[in-house]
């Protein structure tokens, strides 16, 4: 909690410190040594039962921890080692402080307090393992009520005031364990949603046949004109390309028959099904992305067919409405101007009288 809210104040307090401590030319691994020496003295102190002095070496032993990161800022040497070597410094230290506190609780008042120092480390051990296992997948899972520096300011508050030492030990049992639940419940949403994002993208990365290139999906056929059109032909599914089935087929997706039929398989890699097999998500987003093209172009390709046979005139009736109306209008004209020329014919061609001879 202290680290998510007060870290940047932190930071801007202690880089003064740090690029002092540059100039000397100490490096932040002596810093982080010299804070896992010092925790074996403290230790020992408040095992033996001086809390006093036990509590000022303990707050020796972290103004080094305090320390090493901003010397690492400001001199520019971060680096992984370093980091590993920090985290694993840290855990040492807290084992051999709460072991100090778990022999001084077992000598002083016996029963089962000694346990509650193991208890806290056993949780506070669960939290790093989280944090690091959340990392190596790509996740995050920082903060909570209780993380380390929590835990060494109220383990100072309960060796100053010794009589609330074991009060404290167990606020701080309880609210190290539920820090480790909340970062569970933290990776645990995080890894859901990218496996609904990897889902996704493996349903996008689906070929798409022409059963789904419909009147629905090009805005149908009516809205070139309002008016009754022709049946649109079937169209076939282009065969997919070679190299993007074999993509596809690297990384664990299904081949399928999307050249006959244009649906996705569900056949995989050596017979296996694909919902089965679990490809990286930079391979995935590759191949979605490749397929996605390939739909788009498919997709633009048949459209612009069904646009252009559909706008064909087919037969009488049969077409636009613009096409209908002057298809009419056109034997409307050529009736009338028969109709027209039948009667000019007729006025100009005189009866015949015919007389009756009688024999």
């Amino acid at each position: 909690m202290f680290d998510g809210r007060f870290r940047s104040s932190v930071d801007k307090g202690v880089g003064p410190i740090g690029s002092a401590l540059g100039r000397t030319g100490l490096s932040p691994d002596h810093l982080t040594a010299l804070g896992l020496v010092m925790s074996v003295p403290a230790a020992v102190t408040i095992a033996s039962g001086r809390l006093a002095l036990g509590l000022v070496l303990l707050v020796a032993s972290a103004i080094p921890d305090l320390l090493d990161g901003a010397l690492a800022k400001a001199s520019g040497t971060s680096s992984t080692r370093g980091a590993f070597f920090d985290s694993v410094a840290d855990r040492v230290t807290d084992a051999i402080i709460m072991g100090g506190v778990a022999w001084y609780l077992q000598s002083s008042r016996h029963g089962h307090a000694g346990m509650l120092p193991f208890g806290i480390l056993a949780a506070s051990t669960l939290i790093s393992y989280e944090r690091a296992k959340a990392e190596s997948l790509g996740f995050t899972a920082k903060g909570g009520l209780m993380e380390r520096a929590e835990r060494i300011i109220l383990l100072c508050v309960g060796l100053f005031l010794p009589v609330v030492l074991v009060p404290i030990l167990w606020v701080m049992l309880v609210l190290t364990s539920v820090t480790a639940v909340q970062r569970f419940a933290k990776v645990w949403r995080q890894a859901t949603h990218a496996a609904a994002r990897d889902h996704l993208a493996a349903a996008a990365a689906a070929p798409v046949g022409a059963e789904s290139l419909g009147a629905e999906s090009l805005g149908g056929a009516e809205s070139l004109g309002g008016a009754e059109s022709a049946p649109l032909p079937a169209f076939e599914t282009p065969a997919v390309p070679a190299d993007v089935v074999a993509s596809r087929a690297a990384v664990g997706h299904g081949t399928g028959t999307a050249g006959t039929t244009g649906t996705a398989g569900t056949t995989g890699v050596d017979g296996v099904e694909a919902s089965t097999i679990a490809p990286s998500a930079d391979a995935a987003a590759a191949v979605a992305e490749r397929w996605r093209a390939w739909r788009q172009q498919t997709a633009a390709r048949q459209a612009g067919d069904q646009m252009a046979t559909a706008a064909r005139p087919t037969g009488p009736g049969r077409g636009g409405d613009g096409i209908r109306r002057s298809t009419r209008w056109e034997e409307r004209r050529a009736a009338r101007l028969r109709a027209e020329s039948e009667d000019k014919r007729a006025q100009r061609t005189p009866r015949r009288r015919h007389s009756t001879r009688r024999p």
